[in-house]
């Protein structure tokens, strides 16, 4: 029997290419635009320390960007923040958003946020660009839901891409934290999109790794011990980010008398105040990571940057304005590594030649612990950094830091932000929206059960099941296995119902497993 050829593999790859190219082109444009914004920032604080009188303008100018920022923030609340709640909950099924009125504000207020130098990430707001594009490409070509959501996906791992020129962490990222999703459907043409838009990006910027940072030797096994007491250091501030994350909405709500609208100029107001002081230390932080490796600071410098980076990075994040805490976190870590490694040099239990490597462990860890996202944290750290030698004592540090956070009842950051989102905003639903899909894990209600079995809600239907490279069309007796990624159409009046209770039972470990 002659072999009948599939083109699925081909068009994902050519849905990659197509959407890898083009969030390359205007993501690499977004990144350019924010790195000329604060070179001009930092050069206008220099030129005010000649001509002090400047300084009275500069902040009347300030305050009205915040306000315009601010206006446009609150009437478009799905530029908020970085932008990646939203794609994971586009892409489950609870979220929806136009792409182009998104994608054009974002990307304005992304660069004036960013650019003007507050503490505030451009991969939250890339991969929100890139997830536009993708569903553009999509509504263009009237794909199918699933489609639609693979090209969703596809732009988004494109996105963080071309922000931090590291393909393969970025698809593992979208697959791991964002869509939960790891089907052949989705991770071939998210990692063709994502090469794609990196090869795009590399023409702007260069080889140069976007974290190249130089260390003299690997660390020694001996020092391994210091991997452990970082991993916990790193956890435990990792906890405390989420819990003063999470509450920013509630200490901006007691100041009732200020519409939040006007919000962003408390954090418009306070960069002066940095600027003007510590002007290298504006914007997301990624060449505040290389000068602390280069110079390692002395501990007081640093727990004076552990405390600045801390604080003004909620400010900043808490105004609602377009920007994310993707990079910020990473600096944070690099800050935390960089203050235990000159504390241990100054205690003579470390070589002072290490302390960079440290810095590098310590992004790494605090971002697995705040993410949940281990394997995505080793990966990206290494492609950021350019260099394998630190595998094994970022995969340490990584895994030390998750299990800290896991014992502290820490979930996700991304997820927590989901779910406030939806429970402050009225959802947007599209009627055509009638699918979702959710991978199931190894031990969770659902692995080994027959679909008889389970109590179904009521307006939904398992239409699918993606088994490895088989599409399987269920019946009452299929069992579910691990690994499935269930297809199931949904009334839009309770898909929000629906994928909380299908989600929950394909993705929350049983007893059984212990």
């Amino acid at each position: 029997m002659k072999h009948k050829f599939d083109s699925t593999r081909l068009r994902q790859i050519i849905r990659g290419l197509l959407i890898g190219l083009a969030v390359g082109l205007v993501v690499s444009i977004f990144r350019l635009a924010i790195e000329y914004g604060l070179k001009m920032v930092i050069a206008i604080y220099q030129i005010m320390h000649q001509t002090p009188w400047l300084l009275l303008p500069w902040t009347g100018l300030s305050i009205a960007l915040a306000l315009i920022l601010g206006n446009m923030a609150q009437k478009n609340p799905a530029i908020q923040g970085s932008g990646i709640p939203q794609i994971e909950g586009q892409l489950a099924g609870s979220y929806e958003e136009r792409w182009w009125p998104v994608l054009w504000r974002k990307f304005v207020g992304g660069i004036l946020s960013i650019g003007s130098g507050l503490f505030l990430g451009r991969e939250g707001p890339s991969i929100q660009l890139g997830a536009a594009i993708g569903q553009g490409f999509a509504e263009f070509k009237h794909d199918s839901q699933i489609n639609r959501r693979v090209s969703i996906a596809s732009g988004a791992a494109a996105g963080l891409s071309a922000a931090f020129n590291a393909p393969i962490a970025s698809t593992l990222f979208i697959l791991e934290e964002v869509y939960h999703n790891f089907s052949p459907l989705v991770w071939l043409s998210a990692l063709v999109s994502a090469l794609t838009s990196n090869f795009v990006s590399l023409n702007f910027f260069g080889l140069t790794p976007v974290l190249h940072i130089s260390y003299s030797q690997s660390l020694p096994l001996n020092q391994y011990g210091h991997l452990i007491i970082l991993g916990i250091i790193l956890g435990l501030m990792g906890r405390l980010y989420q819990i003063t994350l999470l509450k920013l909405p509630i200490w901006f709500g007691k100041l009732k008398s200020i519409q939040p609208a006007w919000y962003p100029v408390l954090p418009f107001t306070l960069v002066i105040v940095v600027g003007w002081f510590w002007p290298n230390t504006l914007g997301g932080g990624n060449g505040l990571i290389i000068q602390m490796a280069q110079h390692n600071p002395s501990i007081l410098i640093l727990f004076g940057l552990l405390i600045l980076r801390f604080v003004f990075s909620m400010i900043s994040y808490g105004s609602m304005l377009p920007g994310g805490i993707f990079l910020p976190i990473l600096t944070i870590g690099a800050v935390i590594g960089g203050l235990y490694g000159q504390i241990m040099v100054s205690a003579g239990w470390l070589n002072a030649t290490l302390v960079s490597n440290f810095i590098i462990y310590a992004m790494a860890g605090y971002f697995a612990g705040i993410g949940k996202a281990p394997f995505t944290a080793i990966l990206l750290i290494t492609e950021m950094v350019g260099s394998l030698g630190h595998l094994m004592p970022l995969a340490v540090v990584s895994i030390v830091a998750f299990t800290v956070v896991d014992l502290l009842s820490g979930a996700p950051i991304y997820e927590s932000l989901l779910n406030k989102l939806i429970k402050r905003t009225e959802i947007t639903t599209n009627k055509e929206v009638s699918t979702l899909s959710t991978t199931i894990f190894m031990g969770s209600q659902l692995d080994g059960c027959q679909i008889r079995d389970f109590e179904w809600p009521l307006g939904c239907l398992v239409s699918s099941i993606i088994r490895g490279e088989h599409r399987i069309v269920p019946h009452g007796d299929t069992v579910l296995q691990a690994g499935d990624t269930l297809i199931v159409s949904v009334d839009p009046d309770k898909q929000q119902a629906v994928f909380a209770h299908v989600v929950a039972a394909a993705q929350t470990q049983m007893d059984k497993l212990v």
